[in-house]
C-alpha cells in the first residue's frame, strides 16, 4: 500500500518538533563557585603551636567540581562554639585540590600563641574553625570546630643526657617543680632508631622533683637510637578521657649501645664426687645466671697451691658440668663465669672444693 507523499511529510516534520521541544529546559543558574565548607578540621597542640590540618574542598556547595580556589580563613575564639569567623588569625594560601578521587589534599596551618593565652584554669579551651574562600573571597561558612585546651605548659627539660650502662640506658634531666594546680605534669620520654621515623614512648616520670631519670632497657644491643624528652599536661575533665597537651621537646641525644658489660656473676656453686666403683668424677651444678643475652658459662678448676686453668673447650650450655678428669688423692677448687653472645665474660664465682679420694 502506498502512503501520501504529504502524510510522511507531516510525521517527519512533527518528530522534528518533538525533538527539538525536549532539548530545551529551563535556565541554569551560574554556579557561584564556593567551595564546600571542609568537614574533618584537626588541631593538634604542642607547646605554644596548634597545628591545624584538613581535606581541601574539591566540590562547591552546588556539587560542581572546585576549579579555582582563594585563601583559607583561620578562625578562632574563646567562646565554646564560632558562629562566624570575625577577624582571622591567619590564612592559608590558595592550594587546588588534588584531582584524584583516591587521593585527598590537605590544607595545613601552624597558629603561634600569644604567652598570654595560656591559662593556669584547665576549663580554659580556645575554638577553631576554618573557612574555604573562591577566587572572590567568598565562603560557604565555617568548617567543623575543634577544642583546644589552652592549658600552661611546661619547659622542657634541662640537661637531658643518656648514659649506657649493663643496666639499660639511663635517662636523666633537671625538671621544673610546678606549684599545686588542678592540672598535673608529667614527663615522657621517646626512643628512635637511628634512620627510622617511628618513635617509642620509653615511659612517664610525674614531675615534683628537680632531678629525675628514667633507664630504658627494652632496647636491642649495638644499635643508634636518639632520645628525646617532653613535658605533659594533663587535664582530668569528669566523666571524659584526660586532655593531654604535649610541651616543646628537648633537643636530641644520640647514644650507641655498645654492649660492653658482662653477665652476672654465677652463684650456688655446688662440687660434689662420684666414684666408687666406677671411674671417678666431680659434677658441678650452680644457679643459672638470667642475662639475657647470655651464651653459656667457663669452668675453672685448680688444685690446692696451683694455677687456675679452665676445662671447658666450648661454652657450658647449662647451669651443670661433670669433671672426669680428676685423679685420686688430689683436692680440686672450681670456679664458673657467664658468657654472653658477645663475649663479655663475667667474674668468677666464689670457689667450690672437692676431694677425691
Amino acid at each position: 500500500m502506498k502512503i501520501p507523499v504529504r502524510k510522511v511529510l507531516a510525521a517527519v516534520g512533527a518528530a522534528a518538533i518533538l525533538t527539538a521541544c525536549a532539548s530545551i529546559g529551563p535556565p541554569q543558574p551560574p554556579s557561584l563557585e564556593l567551595p564546600k565548607p571542609p568537614a574533618d578540621l584537626r588541631a593538634v597542640r604542642k607547646g605554644d603551636r596548634v597545628t591545624l590540618t584538613w581535606t581541601i574542598p574539591s566540590t562547591t556547595t552546588d556539587r560542581q567540581t572546585v576549579r579555582s580556589v582563594g585563601a583559607t580563613r583561620i578562625c578562632r575564639g574563646l567562646e565554646p562554639k564560632l558562629t562566624q569567623c570575625g577577624t582571622p588569625v591567619g590564612e592559608a594560601a590558595a592550594t587546588l585540590p588534588n584531582k584524584s578521587a583516591k587521593q585527598k589534599s590537605s590544607g595545613s596551618y601552624t597558629d603561634v600563641l600569644a604567652g598570654t593565652m595560656e591559662s593556669g584554669d584547665p576549663a580554659s579551651f580556645a575554638t577553631y574553625a576554618v573557612e574555604a574562600l573562591n577566587a572572590d573571597g567568598r565562603g560557604a561558612g565555617l568548617s567543623n570546630q575543634v577544642r583546644v585546651a589552652m592549658a600552661r605548659t611546661l619547659a622542657p627539660p634541662r640537661d637531658f643526657a643518656a648514659r649506657v650502662t649493663g643496666r639499660g640506658v639511663v635517662l636523666s634531666w633537671i625538671g621544673e617543680v610546678p606549684t599545686a594546680s588542678a592540672v598535673h605534669y608529667v614527663y615522657r620520654v621517646y626512643r628512635r632508631p637511628e634512620g627510622s621515623q617511628e618513635q617509642t614512648l620509653v615511659g612517664d616520670v610525674p614531675a615534683g622533683e628537680a632531678t629525675l631519670s628514667l633507664t630504658d632497657s627494652n632496647f636491642e644491643w649495638q644499635k643508634t637510637y636518639e632520645y628525646r624528652a617532653e613535658a605533659v599536661t594533663v587535664i582530668a575533665e569528669k566523666d571524659k578521657p584526660d586532655v593531654q597537651v604535649e610541651g616543646e621537646d628537648t633537643a636530641p641525644v644520640k647514644v650507641f649501645t655498645d654492649d660492653v658489660f658482662p653477665p652476672a656473676v654465677p652463684a650456688g656453686l655446688q662440687a660434689v664426687f662420684s666414684g666408687p666403683g666406677q671411674q671417678a668424677f666431680i659434677d658441678l651444678i650452680w644457679a643459672p645466671v638470667s642475662d639475657v643475652d647470655l651464651d653459656g658459662y667457663n669452668v675453672y678448676r685448680r688444685e690446692e697451691g696451683g694455677a687456675t686453668v679452665k676445662v671447658n673447650t666450648e661454652l657450658v650450655k647449662s647451669p651443670a658440668y661433670r669433671d672426669a678428669s680428676v685423679v685420686a688423692g688430689k683436692r680440686y677448687l672450681y670456679s664458673v663465669s657467664a658468657v654472653d653472645v658477645r663475649g663479655n665474660e663475667s667474674a668468677r664465682s666464689e670457689e667450690a672444693g672437692e676431694s677425691v679420694p
